[in-house]
C-alpha cells in the first residue's frame, strides 16, 4: 500500500468518528513528530550535559531542547540561537553586575532591566528579550557571581539548541505535506464559497452574499496557518540535508503562498462588491454570473493539484489548461465591461466586482505556475 493510499484510508478512518473527537485525533496525528523530536532532544540533551560533562543537575539543558523545538514548526534554528543568546546575556550581564551592587530585591530590578535592555538593543526577540531578564534573575538570587553553575547554564543552553537544530536536521518532518493540506484546505473553502456566492447572486439574496463575505473574512487563520507552515517547510528544506535534493519543490510550494492569500483577499473584495449590488437590488449580467459559477471549478483543480490526489491528480501544466477555459468564459464579460466604462455607461459596483474577478483568475492561474506577466495575458482581450 502506497503513503497515499495509506493517508486516504487513514483519513476515511477519522472521518467516521464524532466531529469534536476527529478534530482533536487530527490535531494529535498532526503533532505525533513535532513531539517525538522533543522527547528525543531532551532525552539526548541530558545525557550530554550530566552523563557526558558531568554538570550538576542540568536541567536547562533539556528544557532548551524542548522550548527550541516546540510544537511550532516555523523559525526553530531561530528560536535556537535567540535562547542560547538570551541566556549568555543574561548571565553576563547579571555576573557583572551583582559581583558590583550586590543582592537584594532592588539589585535585582536593576540588573533584568540591564539585562533585558542590553537584548533588545542586540535583537530585540521576545525569546532572547525574556531568557535574558530570566537568566540575570537566577544569578540575581541563586548563583553567586563568578560561580561555575552559573557558566554550566550556559553552556546547558548551547548543548540544548545545539541539539534542538541536530535532531530537528536528522528526525525531520515531511516538509511539503502541512503547507500542501493547508493549501487545500483554503482552496476548498473557496471553492465552497464562491459557489455559495454564485448561487446568492443568481437568487439576488443580500443574506447569502453577506454569510458568504463573513465565513471569507474568517479564512485569515487558515491563511496565517498556511504561510507558517510553508515557512517551515522551506527551513526543514534547507536545514536537513534528507531533503536537500527537495528544495526545488518546496520552493515550488512556497511560491504558491503569495497568488493564494491574493487570491483570499480578491475574493473577499468581490463579495464585497457583490454585497452591495445585491443590498440595492441590481442584478448581476449573466455573463458575470457564468463566471463566478465557474470559480468553483478553478478552485477544486488548483486543490487536487495542490494535494498531489493519486487517481487524475492534474500537474500544474493540466490545472493550468483547465484554469484557462475558466478564463475564455471571461472573455466576453471583460470585453464588454470595457466598452461600457468607454461608453461612459454600467453599474459602478458590477464594473468593479468584474475587475476584482479578473485580479482573482490571474492569481489562481499563478496558483497553478503561471508567472504573473502570463497569468494576465490570458485575460488580454483585443
Amino acid at each position: 500500500m502506497t503513503i497515499d493510499r495509506m493517508r486516504t484510508t487513514r483519513s476515511h478512518l477519522i472521518d467516521r468518528l464524532p466531529a469534536p473527537v476527529a478534530k482533536r485525533v487530527r490535531r494529535l496525528g498532526l503533532s505525533l513528530v513535532p513531539i517525538l523530536q522533543c522527547a528525543l532532544a531532551g532525552g539526548l540533551a541530558w545525557f550530554i550535559a550530566f552523563d557526558l560533562l558531568h554538570h550538576n543537575r542540568p536541567f536547562f539543558a533539556p528544557i532548551a531542547a524542548v522550548s527550541s523545538l516546540g510544537l511550532v514548526l516555523a523559525k526553530r534554528w531561530r528560536r535556537s540561537i535567540e535562547l542560547i543568546g538570551g541566556v549568555l546575556i543574561g548571565i553576563i550581564v547579571g555576573d557583572l553586575v551583582i559581583s558590583v551592587i550586590g543582592s537584594g530585591p532592588w539589585q535585582i530590578g536593576v540588573v533584568v532591566a540591564l539585562a533585558m535592555t542590553a537584548a533588545v538593543l542586540l535583537d530585540g526577540a521576545p525569546m532572547i528579550t525574556n531568557q535574558a531578564g530570566a537568566s540575570a534573575v537566577l544569578v540575581a538570587t541563586l548563583l553567586p557571581p563568578g560561580d561555575a553553575a552559573g557558566y554550566e547554564r550556559a553552556v546547558d543552553a548551547m548543548i540544548g539548541g545545539g541539539v534542538a537544530l541536530v535532531i530537528g536536521a536528522l528526525v525531520p518532518f515531511n516538509p511539503a505535506h502541512r503547507a500542501r493540506r493547508d493549501a487545500a484546505t483554503l482552496l476548498a473553502t473557496l471553492r465552497d464559497l464562491s459557489r455559495d456566492l454564485a448561487r446568492a447572486l443568481a437568487d439576488e439574496d443580500d443574506d447569502a452574499v453577506y454569510r458568504v463575505l463573513a465565513r471569507a473574512r474568517a479564512t485569515q487563520g487558515q491563511v496565517d496557518s498556511m504561510f507558517s507552515n510553508m515557512r517551515a517547510g522551506s527551513e526543514v528544506g534547507w536545514m536537513s540535508p534528507l531533503y536537500w535534493f527537495e528544495r526545488s519543490r518546496l520552493d515550488k510550494i512556497a511560491a504558491t503562498g503569495e497568488p493564494l492569500d491574493n487570491a483570499v483577499r480578491n475574493f473577499r473584495i468581490c463579495a464585497r462588491r457583490a454585497l452591495g449590488l445585491t443590498q440595492r437590488g441590481v442584478s448581476v449580467e449573466p455573463a458575470v454570473l457564468r463566471l463566478v459559477a465557474a470559480l468553483p471549478d478553478g478552485f477544486e483543480v488548483l486543490r487536487r493539484l495542490m494535494l498531489a490526489e493519486p487517481g487524475g491528480s492534474p500537474d500544474g501544466a493540466d490545472a493550468a489548461r483547465e484554469l484557462r477555459t475558466i478564463v475564455r468564459r471571461a472573455r466576453p464579460a471583460i470585453n464588454d465591461t470595457r466598452k461600457l466604462i468607454e461608453a461612459g455607461g454600467g453599474d459602478v459596483s458590477e464594473i468593479a466586482l468584474l475587475v476584482e474577478l479578473r485580479s482573482l483568475l490571474v492569481d489562481m492561474l499563478m496558483v497553478a505556475g503561471l508567472k504573473r506577466e502570463s497569468a494576465i495575458a490570458q485575460l488580454r482581450v483585443d
